[in-house]
């Protein structure tokens, strides 16, 4: 067999578990939300979209270029992929979106930088995707917070955020690993608390919750968890490409 073969049959296996999982997890999407009561899409009347987090979110964007809808403003993962879709398929909406997720970026760290990295942006809907870091920054010793510190600051960033936004659609994704690289037997049953804390704000708030702990745990039936995430905690760009699907999928079913 050549190289060339070799490399086309591995597009398709790595094709095939995409498309799997994809299908798989389209029934999840659609459940994803709790409580949201406006009426139609979330998306209707919807002109600015904020992705908010940490290196999950961030994917290496250039930070010194913070404008809506360029991709290097947005990096390389699950924020831009889901954003370039609705603006390939939706230009007539005329979307602002932004991503401003930092690397290593815990909850309190959020707080730190939220009047310019959301209030200012005025989003119509904010979608945040934090938590990872704060379990993975206390067991390397680097962080001496807890679930409850997690949920605490949790809250008062939604307080906060409602009180100056109050008509903002909120998206709280749910914190996620996958059982390789980085990721030890010790991260649990600590780290699933940490999810629990995410879906019951996201159920007090009436925000949509975005469970992709079990999207990667169906992903998982389809190809191994390094396809995902080689290393349980930064996704691949199959792994990306998952979310942004998810992500769509279940705000445009809201």
């Amino acid at each position: 067999m050549t190289f060339c073969q070799k490399l086309s049959r591995r597009s398709l296996l790595r094709g095939s578990a995409l498309g799997g999982a994809l299908t798989a997890t389209a029934t999840l999407a659609q459940g994803a939300h709790h409580g949201h009561s406006k009426t139609g899409s979330l998306l209707s009347g919807v002109n600015t979209i904020l992705f908010q987090g940490d290196s999950i979110t961030d994917a290496g964007r250039d930070k010194k270029h913070e404008v809506a809808n360029e991709q290097r403003a947005f990096g390389r993962g699950y924020a831009w992929m889901a954003a370039s879709q609705l603006l390939i398929y939706q230009p007539e909406k005329k979307y602002s979106i932004y991503n401003r997720g930092i690397s290593g970026n815990k909850v309190h760290q959020l707080d730190a930088r939220w009047e310019k990295d959301c209030l200012d942006l005025k989003p119509d809907v904010l979608s945040i995707l934090i938590g990872v870091n704060d379990i993975w920054h206390g067991l390397n010793g680097r962080y001496d917070g807890t679930v409850k510190t997690y949920a605490d600051d949790y809250r008062k960033l939604i307080v906060r955020t409602k009180k100056q936004l109050p008509d903002v659609s909120l998206v709280i994704c749910e914190p996620f690993v996958l059982r390789c690289g980085a990721v030890k037997e010790n991260w649990f049953p600590e780290f699933d608390r940490y999810r629990e804390a995410a879906q019951e704000i996201a159920k007090e708030n009436k925000a949509i919750f975005i469970p992709f702990q079990s999207m990667f745990d169906e992903a998982i039936k389809y190809a191994e968890p390094k396809h995902w995430a080689g290393d349980g905690v930064h996704p691949s760009a199959n792994g990306a490409s998952l979310m942004a699907h998810f992500w769509l999928e279940a705000v445009k079913g809201a």
